[in-house]
C-alpha cells in the first residue's frame, strides 16, 4: 500500500489546501463547525463553493458563524442545524431533516480530557459523544451518503490515540478508574477504528473515510484542562493552519477512492511500534481491521 504523500505540510493552512479546488453544487456538513477549527473548516470549504451545513449545540453561536463565513466568502449557502451528539433524539432529528446528497461529512466535533460524565444511556460522556454519536449520524446520513457518488467521511482524532486502544472490555469505565486522558485516548482511537470500518463497509458504494491528527491548536477544546496548552509554542498551530489536513481530506483529488487511514501535517502517518516524546505517527492498534470490525459490532448493539 503506497504511503500518500502531499505537496503540504506543518504550517500550511486549509485556505492554501483548498485553492484551485472547486466543489460548486456539493453539500458538506461540519460537525461543531461554529467554534475553533470547525469554524476554519467551513470557511475554506465555503470558500470553494460548496453549500456547508453547521451541525451545532448551540444554533446562535451557530448563526453568527454562519454570517461571519458568507461575509469573508460571499457564500449565501452556509446553513445552520442542531445537534448534540451526545441526544440520540438531536441526531435522529438531524437526520431526519436532512433531504438529498451530502458529498462530506466532516466529523470535526469533541470533547477533551472531561470530568467523568454520563449520557442518559449511562455511556461514558467522551466515548459516546466522541465516537457514538458520529457513528450514529453517519449510519443515519448513509443514503445520502451513497446518493453523492464518491462522498467522502473525514474523522477527526488525535495524537491523543497513543494513550489508549479501545478497551473492549470495559468501554464505560464501569470497573477501572475513571482517568479523563485515557477516556479521551480511548474515544481517539475509536475515531480512526470507524475510518476504517467505514472504508471496509462503505467502499463499494463509493463513500470513503480518512482520519486525521490536526495538531495543537489553541480552542475552546482545552476548557476542561485550564484552557491553555502545554504544547511547545513552535508546535501549535493556527486554526487555519490546524484546519488544513481536515480540508486535505475533504477536497484533495490525491484521496480518490482512498479510505482507511490516518494523516497528520497533511500527510499520511507512518504507522509505528513505540510512541515516541512528540506524538508523530500511528499506532497499529488503530488500523487493525479486526479491531475496527469488534468497534463496529459492539456499536451497533449499543445503539440498538
Amino acid at each position: 500500500m503506497t504511503r500518500i504523500e502531499t505537496p503540504f505540510g506543518f504550517s500550511s493552512t486549509a485556505a492554501e489546501v483548498a485553492e484551485g479546488i472547486d466543489l460548486a453544487g456539493r453539500r458538506v456538513v461540519v460537525t461543531g463547525g461554529a467554534s475553533g477549527i470547525g469554524v476554519e473548516t467551513a470557511r475554506a470549504l465555503a470558500g470553494i463553493g460548496a453549500e456547508v451545513t453547521l451541525a451545532v449545540r448551540n444554533t446562535d453561536a451557530g448563526a453568527r458563524t454562519a454570517m461571519d463565513i458568507t461575509g469573508t466568502t460571499g457564500n449565501k449557502e452556509v446553513h445552520v442545524a442542531p445537534l448534540d451528539l451526545a441526544d440520540r433524539s438531536s441526531i435522529a432529528a438531524f437526520v431526519d431533516n436532512w433531504a438529498g446528497p451530502l458529498h462530506v461529512l466532516v466529523n470535526n466535533a469533541g470533547i477533551m480530557a472531561s470530568p467523568e460524565q454520563r449520557t442518559t444511556d449511562g455511556w461514558e460522556m467522551q466515548f459516546a459523544t466522541n465516537h457514538l454519536g458520529h457513528f450514529a449520524l453517519a449510519l443515519g446520513l448513509y443514503d445520502a451518503l451513497a446518493e453523492a457518488g464518491g462522498a467522502r467521511i473525514v474523522a477527526l482524532s488525535s495524537s491523543a490515540h497513543m494513550l489508549s486502544p479501545v478497551i473492549f472490555d470495559d468501554l464505560q469505565f464501569s470497573f477501572r478508574a475513571y482517568d479523563p486522558w485515557l477516556a479521551y485516548g480511548q474515544s481517539k482511537s475509536a475515531n480512526i477504528l470507524f475510518a476504517v470500518g467505514v472504508f471496509a463497509r462503505w467502499g463499494d458504494a463509493g463513500i470513503t473515510a480518512n482520519a486525521l491528527n490536526p495538531g495543537a491548536i489553541e480552542t475552546n477544546l482545552q476548557r476542561h484542562v485550564g484552557g491553555t496548552l502545554s504544547t511547545p509554542p513552535e508546535l501549535v498551530k493556527t486554526p487555519e493552519q490546524g484546519a488544513a489536513t481536515s480540508v486535505l481530506l475533504a477536497t484533495s483529488p490525491l484521496l480518490d477512492g482512498i479510505g482507511g487511514r490516518y494523516f497528520e501535517n497533511c500527510q499520511e502517518a507512518s504507522v509505528i511500534e513505540r510512541r515516541g516524546d512528540d506524538f508523530s505517527g500511528v499506532a497499529p492498534f488503530v488500523l487493525d481491521r479486526a479491531n475496527a470490525d469488534r468497534l463496529w459490532e459492539i456499536s451497533l448493539r449499543l445503539l440498538g
